[in-house]
Formats: structure tokens, C-alpha cells, sequence
């Protein structure tokens, strides 16, 4: 049987060309525009206008005072003075008015009820006035504001809270709008099931449709989503061919890659015609973009962070244009890499990063890769395209990000880089419950890697827990070498326990560091320039071990939770991690030692009032304390403890000085 291939393997540029060609030519003749349809103006922010708007009245529509006070002729005090006042018959030549009260025909000023005196000659009253006033003096005049006949809004434009309010305030109730483009998701795949459901080995829950519904309704358009379809092809084709005359968009999630069920193409093929399948990107190769009876219809790839980027520049665009508007342009700022990038020749590749501003440059920090990985796309700040020309992008070169956040927020983000901790993310939420307006970006990439990064003012703070063998000290040894000379701070977050993580009941009956070289043993190492990967050599060599010895030594992760879930699943028997690890995913754990986490930071970093925010939480909050000890395998003795310092500091002691 001959292997299935994509049908088109085009470059990113030809792919766009072709689709939208495409689009053009055939679909949106017959789409746009849209139909229009009569709404409540008051619900109608958001939508996109199908005929002009103009005023019906003018607003306000008749004089009225824009003050308490009186008013009266402006005439009438033409001769006031100081020294001349002038007394003006109140009920006859003025009347008491208040804000927003109208102005009667033959009156043409206001004089502000502070300004006045009020007297009573002869039984009747009188304003005095002692300066003149000018004509239509705080009075709002008619059509101030809007006036009859003035356009408010024209065709083709998004409503905005505003135009509501100007809508209304000249009396137009009701408008034209264009009809909403209604987009279909169609959910494909057997394995596929409902969140909530029972769950077996092989089954994935469905979520794309959710996460991809919400980016849709973000565009203005309206988004149905189908049932699960099974991998059937007669089944697919019914769903389509019954749901695409009442749509404008349909959206197949799954059954667009190569597989012996994905049928996705060789349906739309038979019912309408494949624009192109395969595009030389990465993630998001297997995107199909096709037409059935005049509407598009997108194979969206099974993997999230796949489906992200075919939406993102395959059916975000035909949205906004099937509205009549041009797709929105996300922000971009220039940043410095903080790791190096490898990335395969010919392939545009889209990796997700992390963003800082650190001493007034923007820092960005990829992120994991895996096109399965939604939190990629939850932690991101952003997304650098790397040419399909290229072969990768160097730690340290200025580069171009899109930004899904808004740049001021950045400004506002703790650039966290080092060792992997569990109470790094727990002091992430103490942040934001108590300084709602600040973030903490964490990378994992090691403690040797987090202290290069901060002599390199790529971030904030690094965190660290390196053990110097001559010594037995940890962190003081690695800091004084590295970051020779810089005024810092080295603060106390943990001790923690690292043991050996194996599975619940220990079956392999694994005791200590002799256990990795037996034959029925695979082991799952961390990155090198790790704490727990120096722990580990450390250990390896004072037992004579050759770590070639060990299989699963070569095979490397960033976080402790990473290597206790490959445990977890079977896929290794045993790790070197911290206890918190083990107890979370209800692992057993061996101790091994005690070692000391730190957090260093640099002066200039110090006096930033985010950073010592952190610090206070870390010193002070005792319910941060608290939950970091329930985690389990921590101590807290020291936490908030300055443990080595090179400047002078307020509010903190104990110190060891260079």
C-alpha cells in the first residue's frame, strides 16, 4: 500500500497567496457581504454596521442650563458692576433653574446660583448681579453635542461603547447590522471524548473546540459547535454536507494529518475541492484549507498548539474579512534571546516565549515546544517566528516578538530564570493575590544556567542550589565565581529533601544510587548545569560509578514534576527529584540529602518595587509559609534569610559578605 503524502508542501508566503486567492474567487462573491438584520441599538456593541447611522435629533435637543442658578436675558446685565448692580424680578425677568433644566424661549443666560445675591424689596425678590454676563453664558445649547442629520457612524465599522452612546443619545433605537459570520467546530476522532467523561487508557479529551470557540468569538464572529464525530468517513461527509449550507465557516478539528483514519481530505476532495493540505510549518504542517458549495472548510490539526497557529494565520484573517475588516495586527516589540534555538532548515517555525523587561531591555525566554503542550500557550507572552531559511537563532541576538499581552504588562513581570522549584509556582499566586497588578515569569533552565543569565542582566532573580563538593557549601561558592564583583543579595527561599522518586510501593526495590546500574532499571536524568544533575555526578563518582552504566542517564528534563510524571506513566523507574515532586503524583521517595534553595538578585533589581514585593511575601506572609510546608519535603527555617550579601541592606540580616 503506497504511504500517503501531503498533497501541497508549500511555504508559508505561497500558502497564504493561494488561500486567499482562493477566497477571494470563490467564496467571498458569494458571502459578502454579509446579510444585514435590524437590532437593538443598546445590545449592539461589537457589531459591524451595514448601513450608516445619522442622528434623528439633535442631542440635547433643546437649551438647558449646564449650571444651578438663574437664568434670564443676558441683556439684562449688560450694566452690572460692583459698584452699579443690577436687580433682576425673580418669576418674571428669571427663574431658578437647575442642571439639565431647560432654558425658556426668551432666556439666554444663566448666572450661576453662587454668583447671586437674593433680596426682597417690597414684598418681591430679586437676584443681584454685580457683573455682566455674555450671551448663551452656561447654557448648553441645542445640538451641542450631536447634531440632526450628523453621521455617527458609517458602514463597515465596528460599534463601539461609544458610538452605543451617541446612538442612543439621538434617538436611533434600532440599526442595521451585518449578520454574524457563524462558524462551525466540528470535533473528530474515536479516542476523542467530553471533559467530565470516565476516562480509559487511549482516550483524549476534547478541548480544542473550547479554546479555539473563545478565539473565534474574539473576532466578532459566532461560534456552534457539533457533537464528536468518529473517525468514519460516511459520517464526516453527512456532518458536512448537512451543516454547511447554515454556516459561513466550518472548522474540522483532527483527521487532517496522515493517519490510516484521517479522512479529513479525501472527504472535502470528494465533496468540494483542497485548496492546498501541508504547509512547511512548524507546528501546523498538517493544516488542510478547502472549499465545499462556495464556504471554507479548515481541517484544524488534532495537537493545540498546531491548531493556535492554522488558526491564527489561516482563519483569524477570514473572519475579520468576511466582516469587512482587516485583521487586527498584534503588537510587536523587539527582545533579546536568553537560550540559544535550534530550528530545522526549511521549516517557519513558531516558538512561544516568555517576556521580561530586565535593566530596560525586553527579554524573551522560550518556552517548550511540543505542538501537544497547551500550557505553552498559557504561559506565553508572545511568539517568534524563525524564517523557514534558518537554522536556528543565537542566545543574545535582538529578535521580533508577538505579543498576546499588552506591552505595559510586561513592564510589571518578575524575570525569574534557574533551578525548577514546585514553591516557585506557589509564590507566583501569592503575587498575584496580593499585588494583583504583578507576575512571575519563571524558566527553568537550571541553577549554572539561572546565574549566567542574571550576570547577563537577562533576568530579575535566579534561583539556585548548586553544592560546591570542595567545600560542601552550597550556592556561595558557584555565586562568588560567576558573579564576581556585582553588588547582590543571595535570600534563603527552602530546604528541601531529594531523593530517589520511584513508583508507589517501590517494586523495583530500589535503595540507592547502586539500583540505576542494574539492568531492569531505566532512570530519567535532569538538564545538565542542574543542582540535582551536580547531586547526582557528585554521588556517581564517590560510588565509582560510571554514569554510561545507567540507562535512561542521556535522557534529560527541566522540573522535577517532569521526571516524577515519567515515572508515574512507566516511562522511566526511576528519578532524582525533590519530595514535593514524589508526594504530588503519590510516588514513594527515598531521601538522599537536604539541600539549601536561594534566590539571588542583583542591586539594581533589588530597589524595583515588584521585587520587593516578592520579598515581602517571602519574609512576611507567614500563610505563604504555611502552604509552602504543606507541600511537603521543605523546610523553612531560614526562609527571607539574607544568606550572602555585597551591599548594604535595609530590613533584612544575615549575611556572609565577599
Amino acid at each position: 500500500m503506497r504511504e500517503r503524502i501531503y498533497r501541497t508542501n508549500l511555504s508559508l508566503s505561497d500558502a497564504e497567496e493561494l488561500w486567499f486567492k482562493a477566497l477571494r474567487e470563490k467564496v467571498f462573491p458569494h458571502l459578502c457581504p454579509l446579510p444585514e438584520e435590524k437590532i437593538d441599538t443598546a445590545i449592539s456593541k461589537g457589531r459591524i454596521t451595514s448601513r450608516p447611522v445619522w442622528a434623528r435629533i439633535s442631542s440635547p435637543f433643546f437649551h438647558s442650563s449646564a449650571v444651578d442658578g438663574y437664568c434670564l436675558r443676558f441683556a439684562d446685565s449688560v450694566t452690572a458692576s460692583e459698584r452699579n448692580p443690577v436687580y433682576i424680578q425673580i418669576g418674571k425677568d428669571c427663574f431658578r433653574v437647575d442642571t439639565g433644566d431647560p432654558i425658556p424661549p426668551d432666556m439666554n443666560a444663566v448666572v450661576m446660583i453662587e454668583d447671586v445675591n437674593v433680596v426682597n424689596k417690597d414684598g418681591k425678590e430679586f437676584i443681584e448681579i454685580r457683573e455682566a454676563l455674555t450671551p448663551w453664558q452656561n447654557v448648553r445649547i441645542a445640538g451641542e453635542d450631536i447634531v440632526q442629520g450628523e453621521l455617527i457612524i458609517s458602514e463597515n465599522e465596528r460599534i463601539t461603547a461609544f458610538h452605543v452612546g451617541a446612538m442612543l443619545a439621538s434617538q436611533n433605537r434600532e440599526i442595521w447590522v451585518r449578520k454574524k459570520p457563524t462558524v462551525l467546530i466540528v470535533p473528530t476522532g474515536t479516542e476523542i471524548v467530553e471533559p467530565g467523561s470516565e476516562l480509559k487508557p487511549g482516550d483524549i479529551i476534547e478541548f480544542n473546540s473550547r479554546f479555539l470557540g473563545g478565539l473565534i468569538e474574539e473576532t466578532g464572529a459566532e461560534v456552534k459547535r457539533y457533537d464528536i464525530v468518529p473517525d468514519d468517513r460516511d459520517i464526516l461527509r453527512k456532518t458536512i454536507l448537512k451543516n454547511i449550507p447554515d454556516v459561513e465557516v466550518l472548522l474540522l478539528i483532527g483527521g487532517s494529518s496522515l493517519g490510516r483514519e484521517d479522512f479529513v481530505e479525501d472527504v472535502v476532495a470528494e465533496i468540494g475541492e483542497v485548496i492546498l493540505h501541508g504547509v512547511n510549518i512548524k507546528p501546523g504542517k498538517p493544516v488542510l484549507l478547502g472549499i465545499v458549495q462556495n464556504k471554507p472548510v479548515i481541517g484544524i490539526p488534532g495537537y493545540p498548539v498546531s491548531a493556535f497557529i492554522a488558526f491564527e494565520l489561516f482563519v483569524r484573517p477570514l473572519l475579520y474579512r468576511l466582516q469587512s475588516m482587516e485583521p487586527p495586527e498584534r503588537e510587536e516589540i523587539e527582545a533579546i534571546l536568553s537560550r540559544n534555538i535550534a530550528s530545522p532548515l526549511g521549516l517557519e517555525e513558531f516558538i512561544r516565549v516568555k517576556i521580561g523587561s530586565v535593566s530596560g531591555k525586553y527579554i524573551a525566554t522560550p518556552l517548550a515546544r511540543g505542538a501537544g503542550l497547551m500550557m505553552s500557550l498559557v504561559r506565553a507572552d508572545g511568539i517568534l517566528q524563525i524564517p523557514a531559511g534558518s537554522e536556528g537563532v543565537e542566545a543574545g541576538s535582538r529578535i521580533m516578538v508577538r505579543l498576546f499581552r499588552d506591552k505595559k504588562e510586561l513592564l510589571n513581570t518578575i524575570v525569574f530564570i534557574g533551578s525548577h522549584d514546585n514553591t516557585i509556582d506557589l509564590l507566583h499566586n501569592f503575587l498575584k493575590r496580593h499585588y494583583p497588578s504583578l507576575s512571575l515569569s519563571s524558566a527553568n533552565v537550571g541553577s549554572m544556567g539561572g546565574l549566567i543569565a542574571l550576570r547577563r542582566r537577562e533576568c530579575h532573580i535566579a534561583g539556585t542550589h548548586l553544592l560546591d563538593e570542595e567545600t560542601g557549601e552550597y550556592n556561595i561558592p558557584y555565586v562568588k565565581r560567576l558573579l564576581q564583583g556585582e553588588s547582590l543579595v543571595m535570600v534563603n527561599l527552602v530546604y528541601r529533601q531529594q531523593g530517589l522518586i520511584v513508583k508507589k510501593g517501590n517494586p523495583k526495590v530500589i535503595k540507592g544510587f547502586e539500583d540505576l546500574t542494574r539492568d531492569d532499571v531505566l532512570f530519567v536524568n535532569r538538564q545538565r548545569g542542574s543542582g540535582t544533575r551536580l547531586l547526582l555526578d557528585k554521588h556517581l563518582r564517590e560510588l565509582g560509578i560510571d554514569p554510561s552504566q545507567i540507562k535512561g542517564y542521556e535522557v534529560e528534563d527541566f522540573t522535577h514534576m517532569a521526571v516524577a510524571s515519567k515515572v508515574a506513566t512507566g516511562v522511566a523507574d526511576v528519578a532524582l527529584g525533590i519530595y514535593s515532586a514524589a508526594r504530588a503524583l503519590d510516588l514513594d521517595f527515598i531521601p538522599v540529602a537536604e539541600e539549601r534553595y536561594d534566590l539571588v538578585i542583583l542591586q539594581e533589581s533589588l530597589s524595583l518595587p515588584m521585587v520587593e514585593a516578592l520579598l515581602n511575601i517571602i519574609k512576611n506572609n507567614q500563610e505563604f509559609k504555611k502552604a509552602v510546608q504543606s507541600l511537603g519535603g521543605y523546610d523553612t527555617r531560614d526562609m527571607g534569610k539574607v544568606i550572602m550579601q555585597t551591599l548594604p541592606l535595609k530590613g533584612l540580616s544575615g549575611s556572609v559578605a565577599l
